[in-house]
């Protein structure tokens, strides 16, 4: 499988950048831009790269920053589609542009269009919040979905990758007009970005979000998706708070007839096939939010619990239901698995109901 770093810049990406730059300045040479951004190349990992990038434009592009710019959107004009490859423009700005906040900020919105801006308007967040805000609720009304995405995006406090603002993790009221204009958006991609927003804030400051929400007309399903997407960790949790934006923050009233591991023993890279059988015993219709925790064997042979989504139902009284899930037992570059005996628990409603056990091995365990 082709890595990440190497999907994106390559090779060929870069041959075609250069030639891309020599056709819109002849002063750069080709070959030269060329041979500079592969320098080195195997041995720089994906954020590298991107940066990389964007040192070498700073070398062969004009030494004016009004001037450099021009030849990024002349090279934009040239780009029919978005692509990770291109967010080395955003990146030249925050590196290079702090110092000219209008221009830059400019820039950011129109280059997010082929890339994503994310990354780089932290840097003018963290420089000026206030004024950066300002700006950036303005975007929130753009009718580029890509522009709007990053007013959510852009913003959001424990943004992967990316440079941590302090004041946006302390405080995220300073977002409130940005979540506000943006959790009706018609765009999937926008809806996505302000949930995870939402996450964000529900992992530092629960009380915060929930009272967000709140405030909000849930009676589309824009912003019913966009509120329980963004509830998921607190959800995960058990938090009845959250739960009752599901409506299931009450016990569930069931009978489990069959909650069972179609194998308890496995190797890495077997699938983990679980099964449940359950009946509503309530007199009414109920909400049920079905998880499962897994207790991992870590390293030094303590575990650690992780949740993960099974189903989200509503059962009449005396209704039936019947699931099978499979649970892969692989490496990830997030997860490693250990041998050793795992526990695993069937959540309903955040309340443990069952439980199993399985033993793993593998090979991976040192």
């Amino acid at each position: 499988m082709q890595l990440l770093k190497d999907q994106f810049f390559n090779a060929d990406f870069y041959r075609q950048l250069s030639r891309a730059f020599a056709r819109i300045d002849p002063d750069i040479d080709a070959k030269n831009f060329y041979q500079a951004c592969v320098k080195n190349l195997p041995g720089r990992e994906l954020k590298q790269r991107l940066q990389h990038t964007a040192d070498v434009c700073r070398q062969f592009l004009p030494d004016s920053y009004p001037q450099a710019l021009k030849r990024l959107y002349a090279l934009a004009e040239t780009i029919d589609e978005n692509s990770f490859s291109y967010m080395f423009m955003p990146d030249f700005v925050a590196r290079y542009g702090a110092h000219d906040f209008r221009r830059s900020m400019q820039a950011l919105r129109d280059f997010t269009q082929y890339s994503s801006s994310e990354l780089a308007v932290r840097v003018f967040l963290q420089q000026d919040l206030e004024r950066s805000l300002t700006v950036i609720k303005q975007w929130t009304e753009h009718e580029n979905l890509h522009i709007r995405r990053l007013a959510s995006e852009g913003t959001r406090p424990r943004l992967p990758w990316a440079m941590q603002v302090k004041a946006l993790r302390d405080k995220p009221e300073h977002c409130t007009p940005i979540l506000n204009a943006l959790h009706t958006d018609r765009e999937k991609y926008v809806q996505k970005s302000v949930a995870n927003h939402l996450n964000d804030i529900s992992r530092d400051h629960p009380d915060k979000m929930l009272q967000l929400v709140k405030s909000w007309d849930d009676s589309t399903k824009t912003t019913q998706w966009i509120i329980r997407h963004g509830a998921r960790t607190l959800v995960k949790q058990g938090d009845k708070r959250a739960l009752a934006l599901f409506g299931a923050a009450q016990k569930p009233s069931v009978q489990i007839s069959n909650f069972k591991l179609h194998s308890r023993k496995l190797q890495l890279g077997d699938d983990l096939k679980l099964a449940l059988e359950l009946t509503s015993l309530a007199k009414r219709s109920q909400v049920l939010v079905i998880d499962y925790r897994v207790h991992y064997v870590k390293a030094s042979g303590r575990t650690s619990p992780k949740v993960f989504k099974w189903k989200t139902t509503t059962l009449s009284p005396g209704q039936s239901l019947s699931l099978n899930k499979k649970h892969p037992l692989k490496n990830f570059t997030t997860r490693k698995h250990y041998a050793g005996n795992h526990r695993i628990e069937l959540l309903i409603n955040g309340s443990p109901m069952k439980a199993a056990a399985f033993e793993l091995n593998t090979t991976d365990s040192d």
